[in-house]
């Protein structure tokens, strides 16, 4: 089990001071919200990765179908060599719903989101090597040229491709077959109810059940879950003397990652000064 923090609001100098406390007081991942107008999120974790050594650094969590592909790939890959290959690509389609988050064009739908997700995936495996490509897909596109002047962006450390989360809706087939051919599993908990049904709440009993499905699905693949990373998130508090037992439920249902996320708040010195508090305190470590 890893764990990692989330630094709910605060700009480039906050990133790089906290993300060095995180790795200071044993973390083992560091996160920043990426907004569709707002603090450039790249430009925070180049700052945290040049205060840091051994924390990976990344998003919770980018809006791919919101992004070109190709400028997701110079920064991620920018920021993977600048840390040496700490990187971390969480992707999701998209907040949908919220006028904050639609201010500069209309919402296309999920079905278009989902499918320029899908082609946004498949073309970061290209875009993040140093060998020219072709690519027609749904609504990208890339002709193969030879010689790019200037070159294009030196490919990431880590390789055959920075590791990609990406959210996944269980128990829905198609959205969590994206899932299963990536790298890590960010769970959303979308249950098929009948009229007048509840919902009911996410569970580590739900969790198991995803990760066996991933299993199987993977395995259909030739891939295993060596490696694969399947991701909590929640809250607990620097003063809390049995936070691990919070987490204990979801690391025994196949959890890889518990993610610290308090998005109770975005006022700066208020987020500040929590982060510290929960930073210095360690993470909710299962002994």
């Amino acid at each position: 089990m890893r764990y990692g923090f989330v630094m709910a609001y605060g700009d480039a100098r906050a990133a790089a001071e906290l993300a060095a406390m995180a790795e200071e007081h044993g973390w083992d991942g560091f996160f920043v919200w990426e907004s569709v107008w707002g603090i450039d999120a790249w430009a925070m974790l180049a700052a945290a990765a040049m205060t840091t050594e051994r924390i990976r650094l990344g998003t919770m969590l980018t809006p791919l179908p919101r992004r070109k592909p190709w400028d997701v790939a110079g920064q991620t890959s920018t920021v993977d060599n600048l840390s040496n290959g700490r990187v971390t690509l969480a992707v999701g389609l998209g907040v949908a719903g919220e006028e904050r988050f639609w201010l500069f064009e209309d919402d296309p739908g999920r079905k278009v989101r989902a499918e320029l997700m899908d082609d946004s995936l498949a073309m970061l495996q290209h875009l993040w090597r140093d060998q020219p490509f072709e690519y027609a897909g749904k609504h990208y596109r890339s002709k193969k040229v030879a010689d790019l002047m200037p070159p294009a962006p030196p490919p990431p450390v880590q390789q055959p491709r920075i590791p990609t989360w990406v959210v996944g809706a269980w128990p829905r087939p198609k959205s969590m077959r994206r899932v299963a051919l990536q790298d890590g599993w960010l769970p959303h908990h979308a249950p098929i109810v009948q009229p007048g049904e509840e919902p009911g709440e996410w569970s580590p009993e739900l969790l198991a059940e995803g990760v066996a499905w991933l299993r199987e699905e993977r395995a259909a693949h030739g891939l295993t879950m060596d490696g694969y990373d399947v991701v909590a998130e929640g809250t607990t508090t620097a003063d809390d003397p049995k936070a691990a037992e919070t987490v204990r439920p979801w690391a025994e249902a196949g959890a890889t990652w518990w993610i610290d996320a308090d998005w109770s708040s975005m006022d700066a010195t208020e987020v500040r000064a929590n982060a510290e508090r929960r930073l210095k305190a360690g993470p909710p470590r299962i002994a």
